[in-house]
């Protein structure tokens, strides 16, 4: 984590028959403007004709070994901050089935396309050793991650996790994804949750994202000033939790 893209490849899955080609282009356009905004390069890509249509890209870029920040770096006595809110999968869900308002989906799109590069410069500016991306895996599977690869324990506040406008409803309607079962299989019983955790935010905390924030691991003495400066372009970047040393669970949720 922390590293500075650099070339791009896109990958396209797309229809041959029954779809406008003109959407791809679309799809293809708005890429392209986002990667020249930061000084990406496109070098090319490949592209399958297949029925559902999926879109993404192979991202090469650079970093100081020196500055490099792995889900293996974080210490008791470091707290967690979650730099976007969760909620993306249960509202793409609603998406798909006309349940979710223009607003909802504005603001989940919103959140999708801010991007971590200011999160990264933050990270090599404070020195941070322990971060992850929050993305298919959910907020728990990552946070299960970097509790396994660190070897501590991690508490969560759910009441401190931020979460997308909406969000919660959706996920009391049932609009799930088949990450909410899949990731829940993944970390096992290493995760304890709090009965006092509501139905509808454990679902979320299970809910796999779509280009999430970042999950950083800081010391406590130095958290508030690493907050101040991600609010410069993440206004509900939180801290959202503890590192203690490993006990008899790896992830706590409260």
């Amino acid at each position: 984590m922390a590293g500075t893209p650099l070339t791009a490849m896109a990958i396209t899955c797309f229809p041959k028959k029954g779809v406008d080609p003109g959407i791809l282009g679309e799809i293809m356009r708005g890429g392209l403007e986002t990667l020249n905004k930061y000084g990406v390069t496109l070098i090319g890509g490949h592209s399958v004709d297949n029925e559902q249509i999926m879109f993404g890209y192979s991202v090469t870029g650079v970093i100081d070994p020196n500055k490099v920040a792995t889900n293996s770096g974080a210490q008791p006595g470091d707290v967690l901050i979650l730099t976007k809110p969760i909620g993306t999968g249960v509202i793409s869900t609603g998406i798909k089935w006309a349940k979710t308002s223009d607003e909802i989906a504005a603001k989940s799109v919103e959140t999708m396309l801010t991007a971590g590069r200011h999160a990264a410069e933050a990270m090599r500016e404070f020195g941070v050793k322990g971060a992850t991306d929050v993305t298919g895996f959910a907020l728990i599977g990552h946070t299960w991650e970097m509790a396994c690869a660190s070897k501590v324990t991690i508490e969560i506040d759910s009441s401190l996790v931020p979460v997308i406008e909406g969000a919660l409803e959706l996920a009391a309607q049932g609009l799930l994804t088949s990450g909410d079962k899949t990731n829940r299989e993944y970390v096992g019983d290493d995760v304890e949750i709090a009965e006092t955790v509501t139905k509808e935010m454990r679902h979320l905390l299970f809910d796999p994202q779509t280009a999430g924030g970042m999950l950083i691991s800081i010391n406590a003495d130095h958290a508030d000033f690493l907050l101040g400066r991600l609010h410069e372009h993440y206004s509900q970047a939180a801290i959202i939790g503890s590192v203690y040393e490993p006990g008899k669970r790896l992830v706590l949720v409260k």
